[in-house]
């Protein structure tokens, strides 16, 4: 971009229309360079943006398109809420920014600091403290910013070969072994970044090779089955999942099994943490009519199904792991983890457990077996685990996407084209 080119405040850079929200209503950004907030409009109001939990589009690629789609020339996201600090930003973009071969490359993609972005609005109606207001009350708007920009990089690239790893099941019934449920677990994690007390490899044992190693339990159990489930099950080890999600988005354009016959995804990234957990959350399941095989799960095992608990709204939301992949191709999928609920810990204990290992050793050296890891829990949320797919694999009614579900559509193109 060796030319100035005009900026466009954008707001939150989202079109929703189920919600009749439109950030790009006012403003025309073709060719230039947009510049909005990451997160979503604040909401207490389940019925707008789910309320407090985010949704689809509080995802940083879903307003990268929304963005490129309506021809702007590059985008600029501020961080004021999925982040504590700029050092935690950093900290996550130390590592080799990652894209599938066949991505379009050449858009301009900036993340900048809060702290500097005063100076985009310099001139303009409305300063940043004046956006930072509008948010807290609400009222945000798009407006032309009086700066341009233009930018020169120096890049270094590199090409390699990862792979996912995809073995199957057959399915006993004559008839539904036609259909599928993928049962995923992402295997790579971060490599070799910044020192942390000593260590620069980032192990990523909860994150994710506990989680693969559980779905290769359920591999392992679901073949040893006398009576095989109806459903044929395809368990999918993907790549790329802390690089945005690469694997499962290249299996998704690249599917071996049919999508519009693939009833539902499980997706396992994490693993229980306390063995006495009482309680189970289903991220994901407000979507689709996976709650009710969850039910009967929690049933089974004597379990409280909980909703998301507050603290953890921003951490574990569905469209941070392989399951939103899978969504977006209109496959009904899901996300189980343990609940704050425990018989032996109080619910501020496990909180506490949870907040240290998400500040102390989620995505960092620390996530090593050196930690105190509980394989009884591990072992009972795998047994949890195999009755809710055990059940998805044998029912003669498949799950469907509830009414307003943002995914509905892409389900009924992939049943129209029988892609």
């Amino acid at each position: 971009m060796p030319a100035f080119l005009p900026i466009v405040f954008v707001g939150y850079g989202i079109v929703a229309p189920e919600f009749d929200y439109n950030d790009y209503q006012s403003v025309d950004v073709e060719g230039k360079i947009v510049v909005y907030l990451d997160g979503e409009p604040i909401s207490d109001d389940e019925e707008f943006f789910d309320g407090p939990s985010p949704t689809i589009y509080a995802n940083p690629e879903s307003k990268r398109r929304i963005a490129f789609a309506r021809g702007c020339a590059g985008t600029i996201q501020i961080p004021i809420s999925s982040y504590e600090s700029w050092e935690d930003v950093n900290k996550d973009f130390q590592f080799e920014d990652v894209t599938l071969a066949y991505t379009v490359s050449g858009n301009l993609n900036i993340i900048i600091n809060p702290d500097e972005s005063d100076k985009l609005f310099f001139g303009s109606e409305y300063s940043f403290k004046d956006v930072i207001e509008m948010h807290d009350k609400q009222s945000i708007k798009s407006f032309d910013l009086k700066t341009k920009m233009r930018f020169r990089g120096v890049f270094k690239e590199r090409d390699f070969i990862s792979s996912n790893v995809i073995g199957m099941i057959e399915g006993s019934d004559p008839e539904l072994k036609n259909t599928y449920l993928i049962i995923s677990a992402h295997y790579d994690h971060l490599g070799i970044g910044e020192s942390v007390k000593g260590d620069s490899i980032y192990n990523g044992a909860l994150d994710n090779a506990l989680g693969v190693s559980v779905m290769l339990e359920l591999a392992k159990s679901f073949s040893s089955l006398e009576s095989k489930p109806k459903r044929s099950i395809v368990f999918i080890a993907t790549t790329g999942e802390e690089k945005g999600l690469l694997g499962s988005i290249y299996y998704t354009d690249n599917p071996l099994v049919p999508l519009y016959k693939t009833i539902a995804n499980v997706n396992i990234d994490g693993i229980a943490m306390f063995k006495d957990f009482s309680s189970i959350v289903g991220i994901g399941m407000e979507y689709s009519t996976l709650d009710r095989s969850l039910n009967i799960t929690t049933d089974n095992y004597s379990l409280e199904l909980q909703d998301i608990p507050p603290q953890f709204r921003r951490v574990g939301a569905f469209n941070n792991s392989d399951q939103l992949a899978f969504a977006k191709a209109g496959i009904p999928s899901i996300i189980i983890l343990e609940g704050t609920k425990n018989k032996s810990k109080s619910e501020a204990e496990v909180v506490e457990a949870f907040i240290d290992y998400y500040i102390n050793r989620y995505h960092s050296p620390q996530d090593d077996i050196n930690q105190n890891i509980d394989y009884k829990a591990a072992e009972k949320h795998t047994k949890v685990l195999f009755d809710f797919c055990y059940q998805l694999a044998n029912s003669k009614t498949e799950p469907e996407w509830k009414s307003g579900s943002p995914f509905i559509n892409a389900r009924l193109q992939s049943i129209a084209e029988e892609k």
